[in-house]
């Protein structure tokens, strides 16, 4: 193997790949990324058995061949260079890497013993690649992490004719968001995608420009698995059983008695500020009544604090707790100066909506909030 390619592109491909690199390997040659030149290309990939990156990029191919490196070693290397082509060559069991006047030689493993990368599932249907990473981050952020309940790791994916819905729970949340797609595929296939891969994959593919492509195969045939394609990059992650996922968009209230609309930053920064009284596991306490909103915390015995903000609060005065770091969760991720908050009572859950210019609630992201019990 030997060949030609830019620094940035390069290094780009390789920290793609790397991402899918196990921190401590059972095997030696998962630790490595596999270099494929051939065709004009050079083809970047990792693998741990579940989640497979791969990218596929232009280079000036002299002569074809792979090589099988550390793949953590080879991200630092090429993150450093100097800002010039990067030449690689396969000399013997070492790839020689040469970029401006800097020279590595890195012992490689045998590629014939790299595992094989799964196969793209069949394509389900494109969405905008942008819009479609906004939806994950808006989402992967209620997912549980606690791997002793993996099923609650995951993010809901259920395609409904042209409208794709993105939905995730740890048992005290649940985000939902909705977006418009293109299907290529008259069923409408669900899957159960690992949260943690899902967000890390959309927030590379959504600085592609254009459209990504969606893939998934159904778990309950074999092996299930999601595809991910944009920009010549390509992700494939395992699916978690989601025989058992629990029922939780019923949990979302048909009605509200009551509800209030404030500016997101401004609350934002006042829970941030009263938060810093509240114990690791307090509340604070949220009190609405007219045009008043009263954010506190703390108790009897213990720090204090207090701060009023203006809030257009409509129906019977009301003082609701939440979870300070699940709250600032929610907040952050709506995207609108203005949050609409919707209330059943101060014991049921709450729903968050962000409100665009025109006054108008956004139905395509909801984000429930379990309260906790105060006491005063």
């Amino acid at each position: 193997m030997k060949l030609r390619i830019d620094r940035d592109q390069f290094t780009d491909a390789v920290a793609w790949t790397a991402k899918a690199l196990p921190t401590r390997p059972h095997i030696p040659v998962v630790a490595g990324v596999l270099l494929e030149a051939g065709g004009g290309e050079l083809r970047v990939s990792g693998y741990d058995y579940e989640t497979a990156n791969r990218h596929t990029l232009s280079a000036a191919v002299h002569d074809t061949g792979a090589a099988l490196v550390s793949g953590r070693l080879l991200a630092e290397i090429t993150k450093s260079l100097p800002n010039k082509p990067v030449d690689l060559a396969a000399v013997g069991a070492h790839l020689e890497l040469v970029c401006g006047a800097s020279r590595f030689t890195l012992p490689t493993m045998p590629a014939e013993d790299y595992p094989a990368l799964p196969a793209m599932p069949g394509a389900a249907g494109a969405v905008d690649a942008a819009a479609f990473a906004a939806a994950v981050a808006q989402v992967s952020v209620a997912a549980g992490r606690d791997d002793t309940l993996p099923l609650l790791t995951g993010v809901r994916v259920e395609v409904d004719g042209a409208t794709l819905r993105l939905f995730a729970t740890d048992r005290y949340r649940v985000a939902v968001r909705e977006l418009a797609w293109e299907p290529v595929v008259d069923t409408n296939p669900t899957a159960l995608v690992p949260a943690r891969a899902l967000h890390d994959t959309a927030k590379v593919l959504g600085q592609v420009s254009g459209k990504l492509e969606l893939s998934l195969s159904d778990l309950a045939r074999g092996e299930g698995l999601a595809g991910f394609a944009a920009g010549g990059r390509q992700s494939t992650s395992r699916l978690l059983d989601a025989a058992n996922y629990p029922p939780v968009l019923s949990l979302f209230p048909k009605a509200a008695n009551s509800q209030a609309r404030v500016s997101t930053a401004g609350l934002v920064e006042v829970v941030k500020r009263i938060a810093l009284v509240a114990e690791r596991t307090a509340p604070v306490l949220l009190t609405f009544d007219g045009d008043a909103l009263v954010v506190e915390a703390g108790g009897v015995d213990a720090a204090r604090g207090s701060e009023f903000m203006d809030a257009d609060f409509t129906g019977e005065p009301l003082a609701v707790g939440f979870n300070p770091q699940l709250l600032l969760d929610g907040l952050a991720h709506l995207g609108t100066p203005t949050v609409a908050l919707s209330f059943v009572d101060a014991f049921k859950p709450a729903v968050f909506a962000p409100v665009g210019a025109d006054g108008a609630t956004d139905p395509t992201f909801r984000y429930l909030l379990m309260p906790i019990r105060v006491s005063r």
